[in-house]
């Protein structure tokens, strides 16, 4: 049974005030047929990401549209060239992202990442390392996936690999696969369990685009 629209910004409202993170926000929250429309402003980017992480765990959320603005204090901001400087360290220093593929630009606080990688857990660092800098605004994310391995990607794998998860129901995904390219489609219980099967999709060498076509239907 679908939930009302004031009893899911209900516990989207509870949610938000229950994460320690969270707690001295002013999130606002707008929700139509599931969709949560989140508002409002935040001290920090790593605040406006929990906040759409938080979101996205609750049963009945179909999507989440993240428009919180970050607010620094005034100690908390620093130059475009600062940023950059501090950016750049902070991603050399992560193990997880080959750094020398990425081109950093700073704007205003927002930091723009381009170039190639070899996978998309690469691509997911850089941003969960940036967002907890001091400074930063926003993430914007144009790094594109080149995977090294050139074989033909089975459709049985990526199948197999879906299984594995308790928290997904295989039998309401369907995978399809066109050279590079995995096609998901079929029906999950929750916005989460759309993002743990793309992450999956993610996993599978030689990928280089996930196209998630799951729809959040709430039992």
């Amino acid at each position: 049974m679908k939930k009302n629209n004031d009893i899911l910004r209900k516990e989207v409202k509870e949610a938000l005030k229950w994460e320690p993170i969270l707690h001295s926000t002013e999130i606002d929250v707008h929700v139509n047929e599931g969709a949560v429309d989140l508002g409002g402003t935040v001290d920090t980017y790593a605040q406006k990401k929990e906040a759409e992480h938080v979101v996205k765990k609750i049963p009945g959320v179909r999507d989440v549209v993240n428009n919180v603005k970050v607010d620094l204090f005034t100690s908390d901001i620093r130059s475009d060239k600062e940023i950059t400087d501090l950016v750049i360290k902070t991603l050399k220093e992560n193990w997880a992202v080959p750094n020398h593929r990425l081109t950093i630009t700073v704007k205003d606080g927002w930091v723009t990442l381009k170039g190639i990688l070899h996978w998309n857990f690469q691509r997911k660092a850089a941003d969960e390392a940036i967002r907890y800098l001091n400074g930063v605004r926003g993430v914007i994310d144009e790094i594109k996936i080149e995977a090294e391995i050139k074989n033909e990607i089975e459709k049985e794998i990526v199948e197999k690999a879906l299984r594995h998860s308790w928290l997904l129901d295989v039998d309401n995904i369907k995978v399809r696969v066109d050279g590079k390219t995995i096609f998901l489609s079929g029906i999950v219980d929750s916005l989460f369990e759309k993002e743990e099967a793309e992450r999956i999709a993610w996993n599978t060498p030689g990928v280089c685009f996930v196209d998630n076509e799951l729809l959040v239907e709430f039992n």
